[in-house]
């Protein structure tokens, strides 16, 4: 017998005694809530939530409410839990019982390091409590001049694409020009992180640049998405074999003569991940170094990648907090390391589609987008004659980090993008031991009782219905699935949404749960939204935006659909496209006077 078969043999045997484990175990702590029939004998329906099931998630939840029974593969059941009471237990009063997945944290380790999405318990506590002043108001305000010189970069290259697609009138560039704006979103975003995070001089933005890192950043997702179907058995093999053997496991499923695509894709993730680790640790030391007393040498200003914002970045903020902080919370190299990764991974892709979306939105509604025109404008020509030194190129102000921030209509669109279409629409849960679960709206028992409480036996898996939450009837009113940023202008008798006849969710951004709650709660919302609303500030008053409408050579218009897989992507549907491909064709030109 050979190695290859002897490991494959070893794989399948584990595999199939833990199923038989667990079904043995779901039969004795079935759980009691009503659900859909399963679609498929195997597979059963979860398939349809996660593929592309943006409005299926919704019916789901329209149909039995708040807390409901979805059929897993190999008739696993699990519970897919919208309610706001529910929420608030899972994740904020008892959040100790419902922890991450085995699976999502063993392979979040093994990619990124000791990171926040990593760990538990008492280091993650520890973790947190170190990161949560880095994103401070005060930091934020810091670092928003870096945001916005890399925000006037990409309006500079969308105003030259514009150019570009007006040979016979340059100067005006009045004429509307079709552009997929993703790749630039993209590009951006990227800079933002790896520049306000990490301080290193990504220059994404430029194409003529090659930038190994960089490429592997932006690479990283889509990467991470192809390679989920091996994410399962992370956990078995890291418990069941040693590092040695981890590592013969991993050289023999990465060797290129595998022909599968599959195969493929966990070759380029463990390339991919090579790279980052690589890089990480050369900016981490630079870091490190740059923190000595001493002033830096001439070789290590020969090889300075900050592009001239040493020291403003996150990175070097926890660095330096770190080191002043006692032994008992100071983090170990390999969690600050960890740190630098996963906030990478955190902002890059979320923030990308938070920002597409908003264009698109603001294009599909030209209404709505010329009212924050007006008042982008408005405070640029007030802040102008306060500050006529924070200009752009074009002579536009910059406006100051307070300014931007409370712009009652651009928060009202910010808010509203990522409460209707959340960029993580959906994510796990599973308890650590037997637990009670409260409910706000009583839901049907698997017989047809109504109940108000559900019992969980230990090891239930657990699905946070984000859309679901942010589109709750109940709470946001029966147009909760309308996009209508008008609704976070207070309304004449003073109600604001996410809060209807005293009913509330414990998201920590104006009710929504989409940077969640309690301890695992996005870290990273202020940076976030901060950079979401300076590109729209920066690029509206100069580029009106619209969907496509010229047809293609075959005389099929583009329609735009956002495909949900992991995150929101948005795709071309057919004929015009291949509703694959992520795209998002634009049509732009110049505002006029």
């Amino acid at each position: 017998m050979t190695f290859a078969q002897l490991i494959g043999y070893g794989v399948l045997t584990i595999a199939v005694w833990k199923l038989a484990q667990r079904r043995a175990y779901r039969k004795a702590n079935a759980l009691d809530v009503a659900g859909p029939e399963k679609e498929h004998w195997w597979k059963g329906n979860v398939e349809s939530m996660f593929v592309d099931g943006f409005q299926r998630c919704l019916d789901i939840a329209a149909e039995y409410g708040g807390a409901v029974k979805v059929h897993a593969l190999f008739g696993d059941k699990w519970l897919y839990v919208s309610d706001p009471r529910a929420l608030h237990h899972i994740l904020v009063k008892e959040q100790h019982i419902f922890e991450e997945n085995d699976s999502f944290l063993e392979c979040n380790k093994l990619i990124f390091g000791d990171g926040l999405i990593s760990t538990l318990g008492e280091q993650h506590r520890k973790q947190r409590k170190m990161l949560n002043p880095v994103f401070s108001t005060s930091n934020m305000r810091e670092l928003l001049p870096i945001i916005q010189t890399i925000s006037h970069q990409l309006k500079s290259i969308l105003v030259s694409n514009l150019s570009a697609g007006n040979e016979h009138d340059h100067a005006s560039c009045r004429e509307s020009v079709e552009l997929d704006l993703l790749p630039w979103l993209s590009r951006s975003s990227l800079d933002c992180i790896c520049e306000g995070v990490l301080g290193y001089h990504s220059a994404a933005l430029d194409t003529r640049k090659e930038d190994e890192y960089t490429d592997a950043l932006r690479m990283l997702s889509s990467s991470i998405t192809k390679s989920l179907i091996f994410r399962p058995f992370v956990p078995m093999v890291v418990r069941k074999f040693s590092l040695y053997w981890r590592k013969k496991i991993a050289d023999w499923l990465t060797m290129s003569w595998w022909p599968t695509e599959n195969m493929r894709n966990l070759r380029e993730l463990r390339h991919i991940v090579e790279i980052m680790d690589s890089a990480s640790r050369a900016i981490f030391q630079e870091k490190k170094a740059a923190l000595q007393p001493q002033l830096p040498s001439p070789l290590q200003q020969a090889h300075d990648t900050s592009g001239g914002t040493r020291g403003k970045d996150m990175m070097s903020i926890m660095l330096r907090a770190n080191t002043s902080s006692s032994e008992a919370d100071r983090l170990s190299d390999t969690e600050l390391l960890g740190q630098m990764n996963v906030m990478i991974f955190a902002g890059l892709e979320t923030t990308t589609v938070a920002v597409a979306r908003a264009l698109y939105m603001l294009a599909k509604h030209p209404d709505i987008q010329e009212q924050l025109r007006t008042e982008i404008c408005g405070a640029m020509a007030a802040h102008d004659v306060d500050r006529s030194h924070t200009k752009d190129e074009n002579g536009y102000a910059r406006l100051s980090y307070d300014v931007l921030m409370n712009l009652p209509f651009l928060n009202a669109v910010v808010r509203e993008t990522l409460r209707v279409y959340p960029s993580l629409p959906i994510l796990t849960r599973r308890t650590t031991e037997s637990a009670s679960v409260p409910l706000q709206f009583p839901v049907r028992s698997a017989s047809g009782k109504e109940i108000d409480t559900i019992h969980l036996a230990k090891d239930q898996r657990i699905i946070i219905s984000i859309i679901a939450a942010n589109h709750n009837q109940a709470v946001w009113g029966e147009d909760a699935s309308e996009w209508k940023p008008d609704r976070w202008l207070k309304s004449p008798q003073g109600v604001t949404p996410g809060n209807k006849d005293a009913v509330k969710y414990p998201g920590i951004y104006s009710s929504m749960m989409t940077f969640l709650a309690g301890n695992r709660s996005c870290i990273g919302l202020k940076f976030a939204e901060m950079e979401i609303k300076d590109v729209l500030a920066t690029l509206l008053p100069v580029i009106h935006f619209a969907l496509p409408s010229e047809p293609d050579d075959n005389g099929n218009v583009k329609e735009i659909h956002w495909k949900m897989s992991g995150f929101h992507t948005p795709v071309i549907k057919a004929p015009a496209g291949d509703g694959e491909t992520p795209l998002l064709p634009l049509s732009m030109r110049l505002v006029r006077d």
